[in-house]
């Protein structure tokens, strides 16, 4: 159950949700293949016949490092997938609702009345992949944005359509 469904007020029904993109998750995983294929090259190289080497590095201390790479590779992805599950947006019939972080969490509640604007920022890579930020404006607030949004036209239609009344979408 998402965060928003946890959360709402009597006669709220959730009419959209959205998370951030898998863009997110790029340069975690950069990183986890840059440490696995090291971790490969540790394994080829505990295999490697060194006869003649003047210096021959003990297989055990390879091994060893062969498991801390897959291990970090390991670590940095799942920080990644954490980082990337741990932000939901949901547009209800009476509310938008945006909750970041996991053990740091931050929450913002606006009400569709008090919604001035709702921006959309997408680069020509986000506009090809789906993904952008998005920028709402509350009355008198400082706008609050959040980047790599999956889907945010889809995200600014379905706040547009709320404020108009036009209920739940198909």
């Amino acid at each position: 159950m998402s965060y928003a469904e946890k959360h709402l007020i009597a006669g709220e029904q959730v009419q959209y949700e959205t998370k951030l993109h898998w863009i997110v998750m790029l340069g975690h995983t950069l990183i986890a293949l840059v440490l696995a294929a090291v971790g490969v090259g540790l394994l080829v190289a505990s295999q490697h016949n060194w006869q003649g080497a003047e210096v021959q590095p003990p297989r055990e201390a390879l091994y060893v490092g062969a498991a801390i790479c897959f291990l970090l590779a390991v670590i940095f992805w799942m920080i990644g997938m954490v980082r990337r599950g741990a932000t939901e947006m949901a547009v209800t019939n009476k509310r938008v609702i945006v909750k970041t972080g996991l053990a740091n969490r931050r929450t913002l509640e606006l009400l569709l009345a008090r919604i001035e604007s709702v921006v959309v920022e997408e680069p020509a890579m986000g506009r090809m992949l789906g993904y952008g930020t998005v920028i709402v404006r509350g009355t008198g607030g400082t706008p609050e944005v959040f980047p790599q949004i999956a889907h945010p036209l889809q995200f600014r239609e379905q706040v547009q359509r709320q404020i108009a009344g036009e209920g739940q979408t198909a």
